[in-house]
């Protein structure tokens, strides 16, 4: 559905992103990931219209994007966007005029975004009073009001608590169930694994490689093995790859993590450790960007 081809963006002679291709598919949920300064929000506004690329091509539904399909894209920004001394009935109603909503039609429209991020008894209520939760999905409903196709969410749960962090994950849900595309910025691994099927991981201005979560996650991390134990010492084991401390606890990497955990017990009987915790850990997507990039993530 939505093809980026060469996108170049520079401000004041430092490049911001350099040559970026992804293809976003039809009623997919697909994730930008990467740390602060990626590039991830400047891509974004370049696909939103609210800057333009200095160079590379911008293709929706096979064709160059166009004025019209501005209308079929709605904008969650990093930023809120809401007038604090209005309610929230007033702040819907404002966005959905800016698309051409009007009379029955724009208040239906309200009354069913307002329902759909759970703020029906809070329409009347200005937003100034509003907890930073309620604000934040005040302001995906501004996005939603003129039925877009698309929706692009740029960093959508900072600063939120868990209650509204798992409402915007079930609208997120329901949405894709409606064959809307959606494209979720994030640096939270955890968020884009349980939302994304694919994902473009980037880093200074560069997507590093895309493809699913599974395909991410089966080419470049490995089973882990973590013990909690005492007394507490490193295991020489010839199939583990690597080890680190883990709070109190050692992290073994292997291809082989049963027969790693059977080397473990058999150590600990041998010494006389009292092991406290032993489990397999599943590979993340953190591990994979670690992989690829040799960082951790960067807020």
């Amino acid at each position: 559905m939505i093809t980026l081809k060469n996108i170049y963006k520079s401000y004041n002679g430092k490049v911001v992103l350099d040559d970026i291709n992804v293809t976003i598919r039809k009623g997919s949920c697909f994730g930008l990931v990467g740390p602060n300064g990626a590039g991830k929000s400047t891509l974004v506004k370049i696909i939103t219209s609210i800057i333009r690329s200095d160079k590379g091509f911008l293709y929706i539904n096979g064709a160059e994007k166009g004025k019209k399909d501005l209308y079929n894209i709605g904008y969650v920004p990093q930023h809120i966007c809401l007038e604090e001394k209005l309610t929230a009935i007033q702040n819907l109603r404002y966005f959905g005029k800016l698309y051409g909503l009007h009379g029955k039609e724009l208040h239906a429209q309200v009354e069913k975004v307002l329902e759909q991020i759970g703020l029906t008894v809070y329409g009347k209520e200005k937003v100034n009073t509003f907890s930073g939760g309620m604000k934040r999905r005040l302001n995906i409903g501004c996005a939603f009001m003129h039925k877009p196709t698309i929706i692009i969410m740029d960093e959508p749960t900072v600063g939120i608590d868990a209650q509204s962090r798992n409402y915007i994950f079930e609208m997120i849900e329901r949405l894709k169930q409606q064959g809307t595309t959606i494209i979720y910025v994030s640096h939270y691994m955890e968020e884009v694994e349980q939302l994304c099927d694919e994902v473009a991981l980037m880093d200074h201005g560069k997507v590093i490689e895309t493809g699913t979560i599974s395909m991410f996650l089966n080419k470049y991390s490995q089973p882990s093995v973590f013990v909690k134990r005492k007394p507490n010492h490193v295991i020489d084991l010839p199939t583990v790859t690597n080890v680190h401390l883990k709070k109190d606890g050692y992290v073994y990497k292997t291809a082989s993590p049963l027969q790693v955990m059977q080397e473990i017990i058999e150590d600990s009987m041998k010494n006389e450790c009292k092991v406290e915790q032993l489990e397999i850990m599943r590979p993340k997507l953190e591990d994979v960007f670690f992989h690829l990039t040799g960082s951790q993530l960067r807020e």
